[in-house]
């Protein structure tokens, strides 16, 4: 199948191509920002073709979309710095992608969303990224949404943000009491149902969450962090008001002044005062998926 993917370049979009390659489909990619080393890595690891375009730009996506059977959408961002906003970005980005494909004919539509969105939510995050699901689901194109819990892996920026205080510091800060759950999933074990997800016709307008088989608080996933790297760290943990007001002044400082994305933002402290799990039975089911445990996943690259 030929198939274009937006947010490639990211950490959980390389390890989907890297399953695509596997598998035999003729990969094409999206990048706004033309040729980039990471896109000549692209095109020689994998056999990819970069095709030019932005999901905020939705005169640039009909050339790309044109001759494809599929279209895996990833892009999605956890911070904001100037037009690159959760509403832009999430909302806006997946309605130009979605009318590119209509109007190009491609019929086959799978979505990345995030464990946790619903309606009715508090983060503006999962508010756009419910938006977005509804753009899909009302789209008339052959939809899987899948929804992953925090994804781990070789180069992601949840674990590798632990890992990095965890060995630079006794001290490990932990917003609020380090109770909110967690499912991690290994990035191997999302890009496996995202490309099996092509050959089975039963995901057509389908949702699934993508988590994995045991359950942990976060001062449970710093512990294993920390048992993975044979270090011994104490955890401090940071009432949610004062988090608060942190990264309100993270926001100004980076994205005011730096104009770069704030380390922290007042989205994710109100995430992680909410439990992250789901149901992930029906996918590893349906997709065959065996995630394993999380520390000896973590230990493999840690």
């Amino acid at each position: 199948m030929k198939v274009l993917v937006t947010g490639g370049t990211g950490f959980a979009g390389r390890e989907i191509l890297r399953e695509l390659h596997r598998a035999a489909h003729e990969i094409y990619f999206l990048s706004r920002r033309g040729h980039s080393a990471v896109c000549y890595a692209i095109e020689e690891e994998f056999s990819g073709e970069l095709c030019s375009g932005d999901v905020l730009d939705s005169k640039s996506l009909p050339e790309a979309c044109a001759g494809m059977d599929v279209i895996i959408h990833l892009v999605g961002i956890i911070s904001e710095v100037g037009r690159q906003t959760f509403e832009n970005v999430h909302t806006l980005g997946t309605q130009n992608i979605v009318k590119a494909a209509q109007k190009t004919g491609v019929r086959r539509f799978i979505h990345m969303s995030a464990l946790g969105t619903r309606p009715n939510t508090v983060s503006r995050y999962h508010k756009s990224k419910w938006a977005a699901e509804e753009i899909v689901r009302n789209s008339g194109l052959d939809w899987t949404i899948f929804r992953p819990s925090i994804i781990y892996g070789r180069g992601d920026g949840f674990v590798n943000l632990f890992a990095k205080i965890i060995r630079r510091s006794p001290i490990v800060p932990i917003l609020g009491m380090g109770q909110t759950k967690f499912q991690p999933m290994p990035v191997e074990s999302v890009a496996s149902a995202f490309v099996k997800a092509l050959n089975k016709p039963e995901a057509i307008r389908q949702t699934y969450d993508l988590c994995g088989p045991k359950t942990f608080t976060l001062n449970e996933i710093v512990d294993e962090i920390s048992t993975a790297l044979k270090r011994k760290r104490l955890k401090v943990h940071v009432p949610f008001a004062l988090a608060r007001c942190q990264a309100a002044l993270l926001e100004f400082i980076f994205g005011k002044l730096l104009h770069k994305p704030p380390p922290l933002n007042r989205d994710q402290v109100l995430m992680l005062q909410e439990d992250n799990i789901g149901n992930g039975k029906p996918a590893a089911e349906l997709f065959e998926l065996k995630p394993g445990s999380f520390r000896e996943g973590i230990a493999r690259y840690l």
